[in-house]
């Protein structure tokens, strides 16, 4: 698994170095919870509930921001803070594989559905022979974009392709003769303007204010919704319950919907 470690952009140095110096939630039931998000759409997520939710529910939150999907699990499981809310089942199933650390899964809150952009091309088929197409490096979202492209009738994959299969040995027909790239998740916007067509995370699509994508991901019984994560040791903390609480609350269902129009970003069931 090719977990790639991203620079920070500085503000997130500076915001571990401030939290860094007083008692952890784990040592003060009165701290605040620290959580790690990625800015778009968690953080604004996280940033609804703190600014209108969380005082009345008796909770402080402080937010950590950080570009990268690596450095939000490593500072949860080395205490730096206490929880974090960018990613899915699956992507944390494969970090603990590659990298372990102990974590504790606590409630889904939003799906991003994974979508496949083009500049070039207004469907798949229009693709043509030999053409380059993009993809997520991070086993988790590499092979829910090849799931996709083989429901866009790019791609066949084998049966026993699962996460973690090498790229090439995933796929089973190519008739195309597609070459596939993998990227890190917050290069692929970018990949947009060059390739035939990129399978582009939600998050970094938002940020990236890409439109009209030409597949979509669809969210009926969909196994990638992202959630809150902490340890094991805080799983059953009041502020961490009440702070999943919160996130799937009506008032944060109706503000996604209302931000996101029901489509970059859903509620999660």
């Amino acid at each position: 698994m090719r977990l790639r470690f991203a620079a920070l952009v500085a503000a997130v140095g500076v915001a571990l170095a401030a939290c860094g110096g007083g008692p952890s939630a784990a040592e003060d039931p009165n701290a605040p919870i620290r959580v790690a998000v990625s800015p778009t759409p968690h953080g604004e997520i996280l940033e609804y509930v703190k600014d209108n939710l969380a005082e009345k529910a008796g909770i402080d939150i402080e937010i950590v921001k950080f570009d990268d999907y690596n450095r939000p699990n490593e500072a949860v499981a080395h205490g730096e803070l206490e929880a974090n809310y960018f990613q899915h089942v699956p992507y944390l199933d494969e970090y603990r594989k590659q990298r372990g650390g102990d974590f504790a899964w606590v409630a889904p809150v939003h799906l991003e559905p994974l979508a496949v952009y083009s500049k070039q091309h207004e469907s798949l088929q229009e693709i043509p022979d030999g053409a380059t197409v993009t993809l997520s490096n991070d086993p988790a979202n590499q092979f829910r974009g090849l799931k996709l492209l083989e429901q866009g009738g790019l791609i066949k994959l084998k049966p026993d392709a699962a996460v973690g299969t090498r790229l090439e040995a995933a796929i089973a027909e190519n008739p195309k003769n597609i070459d596939f790239k993998d990227l890190s998740p917050d290069q692929l916007p970018r990949s947009v303007d060059d390739a035939a067509a990129a399978v582009v995370n939600g998050n970094y699509a938002i940020k990236a204010n890409l439109k009209d994508p030409v597949l979509v991901e669809s969210a009926e019984n969909n196994p990638y919704a992202n959630g809150l994560v902490t340890t094991p040791a805080l799983a059953e903390d009041p502020r961490i319950q009440k702070l999943a609480e919160l996130l799937r609350s009506p008032e944060v269902k109706n503000f996604i919907n209302e931000k996101w129009g029901g489509v970059a970003v859903v509620p999660a069931d």
